[in-house]
């Protein structure tokens, strides 16, 4: 169980990536972009058969969120240039990527085990330092040793990353361009009026959102060993769920706490999704039904909980009125009507 928790936290540092760019078109810009399953298999489809024809993994991640900028510009330039609703942009973009996909691995699957990769980069420095000796020892003196796994090496480097990744982008937001790319999502009409380019903004944005997608699918092909046409199927809701549960328990009252509360949604969701597999009826066939749930959960939940906050407010200041109308208080009737009236 430890083990697989532990996974868990390492394929959600990963998955946050594509979770903050999920946020970026989602919360920024207010733009419901379906582009996010064709973007996430370009990223692993890219990285994975420049990996397989002799390239430096490096250079193949970054061509590959590259190519997820270029997909995602593309969507932009549908809804602002071709006046495409939306929502029928991303479909008409996802539905493409399919067959461009397709071409760019030239199979439907290309494995990577055997191939040197940015992750098994990562495990074999982090195998060969140190420091995961350090760890060893302290696991086995703290009497963990068998029981969490010894090699942090992708944890910690991935954490790393994307953290960096993080405070990027609320750097980025706080910048003049930034600051105009949120604008255009809170109200267009009136950053328009501003003489501000709003179709660039949202292109930008939108690019910038799939290239991050494009960034984490490339990584998670090399986590998990192969990229596939069908890995991004559902990818959209594993975002929204991710920024979802993450605004539901941190809270979003600032941008660098949004992104911080996407990163933890992203890995609170794996870790449910882990626990929920553990469930003898459930096989890994569920995992797209249990992942609905939980985002009907997320989404349902919250309201729920504030619209109970809502009215233990009103039957407490019931109890007040009640109180001053007893103590001969003019104005505490009609109160009492009025509330009883919203109970």
């Amino acid at each position: 169980m430890a083990g697989a928790i532990f996974n868990a936290i390492e394929a959600g540092v990963i998955y946050a990536i594509m979770a903050l760019g999920v946020y970026l078109s989602f919360r920024i810009l207010d733009f419901p972009d379906l582009t996010v399953d064709g973007s996430f298999v370009t990223g692993a489809g890219t990285a994975a058969i420049m990996i397989v024809n002799g390239h430096n993994p490096i250079i193949a991640t970054i061509v590959a969120a590259c190519a997820g900028f270029l997909a995602g510009s593309i969507t932009g330039i549908l809804h602002t240039k071709g006046k495409i609703n939306p929502l029928l942009s991303g479909i008409l973009m996802m539905i493409a990527l399919y067959s461009i996909n397709l071409r760019i691995m030239g199979r439907s699957n290309v494995p990577l085990l055997t191939e040197d990769t940015v992750i098994s980069k990562i495990r074999d420095s982090w195998n060969s330092s140190s420091l995961n000796g350090a760890v060893g020892s302290l696991l086995d003196s703290a009497g963990l040793q068998g029981i969490l796994p010894s090699s942090w090496g992708v944890l910690l480097s991935m954490l790393v990353v994307t953290l960096l990744i993080k405070c990027v982008i609320d750097a980025f937001l706080k910048t003049e361009v930034g600051l105009a790319i949120r604008a255009t999502g809170d109200n267009e009409n009136m950053i328009h009026s501003f003489s501000a380019n709003t179709s660039n903004m949202k292109i930008l944005g939108l690019g910038i959102s799939n290239g991050l997608v494009a960034l984490s699918g490339a990584l998670i092909a090399q986590y998990g060993g192969f990229s596939d046409v069908g890995m991004g199927i559902g990818m959209i809701v594993i975002g929204l769920a991710s920024v979802i549960i993450g605004e539901a328990v941190f809270g979003s009252r600032s941008i660098m706490r949004a992104t911080f509360a996407v990163v933890g949604g992203a890995i609170i969701y794996r870790i449910v999704v882990t626990l929920a597999m553990q469930a003898n009826f459930l096989d890994t066939g569920d995992m797209k039904l249990i992942t609905a749930i939980i985002v009907i959960i997320a989404l349902i939940l919250p309201k729920i909980i504030d619209k109970q906050k809502e009215r233990n407010r009103k039957q407490k200041r019931l109890k007040e009125l009640h109180l001053k109308s007893d103590m001969g208080s003019t104005t505490g009737g009609d109160h009492i009507a009025t509330i009883k009236a919203d109970l």
